[in-house]
């Protein structure tokens, strides 16, 4: 339990006791304190001791007595009672975007809704039309809302499903099987950004040993057999364990990372070589080929290693086929700074010296900051008054830290019409300027590409930040022609980043190897709200690599000098 964790069932048992009707506020009280904890800097056994101590504005005895429940125990029988005041059904209502619990009390009270089904069902019969508080244009994002959460569901986020792979690989490793390895792999091991649940692969390991350890588990999901191995959950997340035996480990963790466009590019060249590639694992005129790692199974295909991350089938086998090896994509250490995060300025969680500190630890040589500009009054967007003042904090730490070195940016809002926040002599103040939509998503895609566009070619423009504005299992991209976007990067000198937060990972990874080809950089940005944010830029370079990048294609795994110079070279 961590202070995000404890701050999402605090807003939980908010919007359960408002949906009951209970005292507003003592909703507010619940909501305060977990956007209390969601900006301190504190980790959770600090938060709940000084709280308890009375030392934490705003979090009452009660609140404290929870939270310590909270950390002791990882569950919270007061939220436990409020769900079960409240079927499912009616508690996935929330869910929708749009719709808080006022709104979904309304539904259950004026039209008798109870269920997703119902909700849709009363949409398309224009219910919600006439409701008081609602209209057309609610009812429309409800609708789509509804048909997203349908598209979404079974679908877990990057940061959860590690999570997960962790504790079930701990719990498996825990049956004290003596050599036996267990390996993450399917779709987290490509490092998709969403995945459908996770693959562990057992070598050397006892199959009934192993699936009566999880049987005799009284927490997590039924155990069920496969025929190569058991299926249950963890932590709400599918596990799909396979079993191989030592000698056949490289084709079977091949068979259970891979695609299924992957896999079956490798059998068709695996056909023109004598081989069969299956289940059994790499069979030559009927005599197994032993693989006891992945490396022997492309070998004997007559190819280089080929990354995980790479293996969807969209022609990495192909490219491995002409000569391309892949043993120069990206890795953390090629990062020298990090850009794009936000400060106590605006939005963030930690001041410019922390963020410089924890950026400093974490091996940076460089770090840019571009807290909101005025346009995001919900963000705090900094006045430009607030600019000249921040500017001069910057000179002063630059001077106490050099050679390490703090970059003035701003993430400027693209304004409905594609024109920047600030006027150009502002602008013009700042060494780099990353532009992002934050508003008007709804834009048809002609008018929405335009606004991009002209962004992209104002020359105060150095990155375009989070081009598509997809938030994961959230919020589908808005409406843009991503093919103009890219070629006029291209030929305007503008970077598009990465945005390496989990919920965004955008640019999507399927359109880097565009980027690549146009020669547009690609920042993997972290996005950062928070110094333990900075560590995002694992997430981006496991999605860079994913998009096929190199240390050259990364902006900013350029030293200092270069990147200022790049900084300047657009501007002139």
């Amino acid at each position: 339990m961590n202070v995000k964790e404890a701050a999402v069932r605090l807003e939980e048992i908010a919007r359960l006791l408002e949906l009951k009707g209970e005292n507003p506020f003592k909703v507010r009280a619940y909501t305060g304190a977990a956007r209390t904890l969601r900006a301190t800097k504190l980790d959770l056994p600090e938060f709940v001791e000084q709280a308890g101590a009375g030392k934490i504005r705003g979090i009452g005895k009660a609140i404290s007595g929870k939270l310590e429940t909270l950390l002791q125990t990882g569950s919270l029988p007061y939220l436990d009672e409020l769900r079960a005041a409240f079927p499912e059904s009616v508690r996935e209502l929330l869910l929708i975007p749009g719709l808080g619990a006022a709104k979904v009390r309304a539904l259950i009270e004026d039209l008798g809704v109870h269920s997703l089904g119902e909700l849709e069902y009363a949409c398309i019969e224009n219910r919600l039309v006439a409701l008081k508080g609602f209209g057309n244009k609610l009812q429309s994002k409800v609708l789509a809302g509804i048909r997203a959460r349908r598209r979404y569901q079974n679908r877990f986020r990057l940061p959860e499903a590690l999570e997960a792979a962790d504790g079930a690989l701990a719990l498996l490793k825990s049956v004290g099987n003596g050599d036996a390895r267990f390996e993450t792999a399917g779709e987290l091991r490509r490092f998709l950004e969403t995945v459908n649940g996770l693959d562990v692969l057992a070598t050397g390991a006892s199959t009934s040993k192993v699936t009566e350890h999880l049987e005799s588990r009284k927490d997590i999901g039924p155990v069920r057999h496969t025929p190569d191995g058991a299926t249950f959950r963890f932590a709400g997340i599918p596990v799909r364990l396979h079993f191989a035996d030592r000698a056949r480990a490289g084709a079977a963790l091949v068979l259970c990372t891979g695609s299924k466009a992957h896999v079956e590019g490798l059998r068709r060249r695996a056909q023109t070589r004598g081989l069969r590639l299956g289940p059994d694992g790499l069979i030559r005129d009927d005599t197994p080929v032993e693989t006891p790692n992945e490396a022997e199974v492309y070998t004997a295909l007559g190819l280089p290693p080929i990354p995980p991350e790479l293996r969807e089938g969209r022609g990495e086998i192909e490219a491995a086929e002409h000569g391309r090896r892949f043993d120069n994509l990206v890795q953390r250490k090629d990062l020298l700074g990090v850009l794009h995060l936000h400060t106590t300025w605006s939005d963030g969680a930690g001041s410019l010296a922390e963020m410089a500190a924890t950026a400093q630890r974490a091996g940076m040589k460089y770090l840019g900051v571009t807290d909101h500009s005025r346009n995001a009054f919900y963000a705090h967007g900094l006045q430009p008054d607030d600019v000249l003042r921040q500017h001069e904090e910057i000179d002063a730490l630059n001077r106490e830290l050099a050679p390490f070195r703090i970059f003035k940016g701003i993430e400027s809002d693209i304004l409905p019409d594609g024109s920047l926040d600030y006027d150009d002599e502002l602008l013009a103040r700042f060494d780099f300027v990353i532009a992002s939509v934050h508003s008007s998503f709804g834009q048809p895609a002609d008018r929405m590409t335009e606004r991009i566009l002209r962004a992209v070619r104002n020359r105060f423009t150095t990155i375009l930040g989070h081009p598509t504005g997809r938030l994961l299992l959230a919020r589908e991209p808005y409406a843009v022609d991503m093919k103009r976007v890219l070629e006029a990067a291209a030929e305007t000198g503008t970077a598009i980043e990465l945005n390496a937060n989990p919920h965004r990972l955008d640019l999507d990874w399927r359109l880097l190897a565009r980027a690549r080809e146009l020669g547009v950089p690609v920042p993997i940005c972290p996005d950062a709200h928070s110094p333990n944010g900075l560590g995002d830029v694992f997430f981006g370079v496991k999605t860079a690599r994913k998009g096929g990048l190199t240390p050259a294609d990364v902006l900013n795994c350029l030293p200092t000098d270069e990147v200022a110079a790049f900084f300047r070279r657009k501007r002139r």
